[in-house]
């Protein structure tokens, strides 16, 4: 290992010698690209040797080489375009046939050794994203010959994250170095990664070989179990914020889900078992837009699911305003007959959306704006449309809340979940107050199937498995109460998260459930009680 470190990085220092000491109309030295004509072995070196040392004349080469134009004439590294040849250092042009020409045979090592060379040079790229990529490249694949570039890289580089990268990647070199105090350093700087591969790679350090240590020096021995417990702390505090966030992601979507319920539940007491099939509406009112989208709007597709959030509301709300018109209004005050109505309309639509749609699930693709996600350390990801779900969430209920506070409806429908009877009396119309209750109760749910169709698949019974934890966020908040459903639906998420990587999934589900039996024992009224007459009557 050591051997091939140093001769590696020989490689790369010759040429870069040989760039400096050579005429000043030639860029690359004879010499110095011989090892092309050589074997595998020199051949790789001097292709990462070129990658260090960068410029356009190794670029040149380098491009020549992956087409397949570089090629040996009598121990001369040439460049054959078309029938003419040139010289591969100095680009003069030779007078060969291009057929004397043995051309340089490309297998996957060297394609490797390129690949490495390709990311050396776009160091030095103008472009923030390019140098990124290259310099991550190399910190997943480095090669003893890259220490000078990255160098280079480093005194030139200005953007903290890149100089990070870069700091990493030629540390993980160093740990091949001979030099003690090198190698210290390099243990030093991969102690501030966050990277589980890097913790092994330093883990390695503190093994045996029989009788002899990995690491013969007690100094960086212990500054490697140093950068271990620095790195594990690090990996379980990101973890800590994955699970957190997730636990925040599945929250907003029971809140979602349970918002227009803890409003039509609390306004008429209509336990609606098909409000889970009011967020397919939603998910599938998405579906068609994005299909509305990608044939007549192509360019613009990747604002299908701003341009689809009122659209899933109101279809959404109109089919809630067909169910209380048609069968709920003749229901109130019977709740049994409601539940098996209630049931009974959630078929009705699940078959439906087989009719129309199929059985299979659709497929609905997240916009461009909300691929990818943010790293937080290596497999902890913060996904992007996971992220614009959460603030989707808290948009919906601020305007919840501004419609409950300071109108008209939102004074009517707090009357109506506190005494019906006395608002009836007062003036309320409470039947017109039911319909559009259960009206923005649909809107929001269909607004929780577009949230929905961003993370999971769309298909006819999608909403069958969100009904139950939506009455549970209902139940555990209080009824008719927004700020119970918010804490509940949060609560419950970030729960069940931590429950899950503790216990697994159908444990943690059981462990929850059992908690809400407890707790409306002990609590009916739920995390916050109903004020008013009714409630205390």
């Amino acid at each position: 290992m050591l051997r091939r470190f140093t001769g590696r990085l020989m490689c790369a220092v010759a040429l870069g010698l040989a760039m400096l000491a050579g005429p000043a109309h030639a860029a690359l030295d004879e010499a110095a690209l011989a090892g092309l004509a050589g074997d595998f072995q020199h051949r790789i070196e001097t292709i990462e040797a070129l990658g260090v040392v960068g410029g356009e004349d190794a670029r040149r080469v380098l491009d020549a080489l992956e087409a397949g134009d570089l090629g040996v004439v009598a121990g001369r590294v040439v460049i054959v375009q078309g029938e003419a040849v040139a010289a591969a250092a100095s680009g003069e042009t030779l007078e060969v046939a291009a057929g004397a020409v043995d051309t340089i045979t490309v297998n996957n090592r060297v394609r490797r050794a390129l690949g490495t060379a390709r990311a050396a040079l776009a160091l030095s790229s103008p472009e923030r994203g390019e140098r990124l990529a290259a310099a991550r490249t190399l910190a997943d694949d480095a090669s003893p010959a890259l220490p000078p570039a990255f160098e280079r890289a480093l005194a030139a580089e200005t953007d903290g994250e890149i100089r990070g990268v870069l700091a990493r990647a030629a540390a993980r070199v160093n740990l091949a170095s001979p030099d003690a105090a090198k190698r210290l350093q390099a243990v030093q700087a991969l102690g501030e990664s966050s990277d589980p591969a890097v913790k092994n790679l330093l883990a390695a350090l503190g093994e045996k070989k029989g009788d002899e240590w990995v690491e013969p020096s007690s100094e960086v021995r212990a500054a490697a179990d140093m950068a271990i417990h620095a790195i594990d702390r690090r990996i379980a505090i990101a973890e800590g914020i994955g699970t957190l966030f997730s636990g925040l992601s599945l929250g907003s979507i029971l809140l979602l889900a349970a918002l227009g319920l803890a409003i039509t539940y609390g306004v008429m007491g209509i336990i609606n078992m098909a409000h889970g099939e009011l967020l397919m509406v939603g998910a599938y009112a998405t579906f068609v837009v994005q299909g509305v989208f990608r044939t007549y709007l192509p360019a613009y597709v990747d604002g299908y699911v701003v341009a689809a959030i009122p659209v899933a509301f109101l279809a959404a709300a109109l089919v809630g305003v067909a169910m209380e018109r048609l069968v709920l209004r003749h229901l109130y005050g019977r709740p049994l007959e409601s539940l098996l109505a209630t049931w009974g309309l959630s078929l009705v639509l699940i078959q439906a959306a087989r009719v129309v749609f199929g059985p299979q699930n659709v497929e609905l693709a997240n916009p461009a704006w909300m691929s990818g996600g943010i790293a937080l350390a290596a497999g902890v990801v913060l996904p992007w449309n996971r992220i614009v779900i959460v603030g989707f969430a808290v948009f919906v209920l601020v305007l919840i809340w501004l419609m409950m506070q300071k109108t008209r409806l939102g004074m009517f429908v707090r009357a109506v979940t506190q005494n019906r009877a006395m608002a009836g009396c007062v003036g309320v119309p409470t039947a017109r107050v039911d319909t559009l209750a259960f009206a923005i109760g649909s809107g929001v749910a269909g607004l929780g199937g577009l949230a929905l169709s961003q993370i999971a698949n769309v298909g006819p019974a999608m909403g069958t498995g969100y009904i139950v934890d939506a009455f549970m966020v209902v139940v555990l908040g209080g009824v008719g109460q927004l700020a119970g459903a918010v804490w509940a639906a949060l609560g419950l998420g970030i729960v069940a998260k931590f429950l899950e990587g503790w216990a697994g999934a159908v444990i943690a589900k059981i462990l929850v459930l059992v908690f809400i039996i407890v707790f409306i024992q002990k609590r009916p009224q739920g995390i916050f009680a109903l004020k008013g007459r009714f409630a205390d009557s």
